[in-house]
């Protein structure tokens, strides 16, 4: 089954309540919402009051995306702001097995992510700690960018081992991906897709949905 999450990076943030509410309406199956802190990358975004306050007016999956240094410092505090899924970057986190583990403890489902520069194979040894693995398939930090189509070629590559091993891991892609370029990413391997700028730029948000879910 394919998975849609919404990136509210790209969303009106005058209207961020509204915005969640007519992903939700739409056909989402999740809100990607990505932290940044300006450290591990050079933008900032939001962080605990923001999703504390969507949380009280939403009931969808918080798909929460720390694109933060030493991401161990706050994983009990994004858990308990809401967050339902929370990924950290294998390049930020200082003992990715425990932090999965921790993560997992607090009754969360945990997800690593790569940037494109990092080799896939880091990630096979923590598999069976993962419910989720996020490939990036641009640079984190900023949206609107286009797909690197080699970062595809990471997403199969994981996609066997992850079948190797026996296990039952999600594989997200996040970055540029669209209706167009939807259906390469869901034949290498990808079952949930995190899309900004495809959805909330679309005149109709639903429409948008349902076209990278039948792509």
């Amino acid at each position: 089954m394919i998975y849609v999450s919404p990136s509210v990076l790209a969303c009106d943030f005058a209207k961020l309540g509204k915005e969640v509410s007519e992903i939700e309406k739409g056909g989402a199956d999740m809100a990607h919402l990505d932290v940044m802190d300006g450290m591990f990358v050079t933008n900032m975004s939001f962080g605990f009051p923001v999703i504390e306050s969507l949380r009280k007016v939403s009931d969808i999956v918080f798909d929460v995306h720390l694109m933060i240094a030493a991401p161990e410092r706050y994983v009990e505090r994004f858990a308990a702001a809401g967050a339902d899924i929370i990924t950290f970057h294998y390049e930020a986190a200082s003992d990715s097995a425990a932090l999965l583990k921790k993560i997992r403890s607090l009754g969360k489902r945990a997800a690593i992510s790569v940037k494109p520069g990092t080799p896939i194979d880091v990630v096979y040894p923590l598999l069976p700690l993962c419910d989720m693995v996020l490939v990036m398939t641009v640079e984190p930090g900023y949206g609107g960018q286009a797909l690197i189509p080699e970062c595809l070629d990471k997403v199969k590559a994981l996609r066997a081992e992850i079948e190797r091993q026996g296990l039952s891991v999600d594989i997200q892609v996040d970055g540029g991906i669209n209706e167009k370029n939807a259906k390469d990413a869901i034949a290498a391997g990808a079952n949930v897709l995190v899309a900004g700028s495809a959805v909330f730029r679309a005149e109709d948000k639903a429409a948008a949905i349902r076209a990278l879910k039948e792509a």
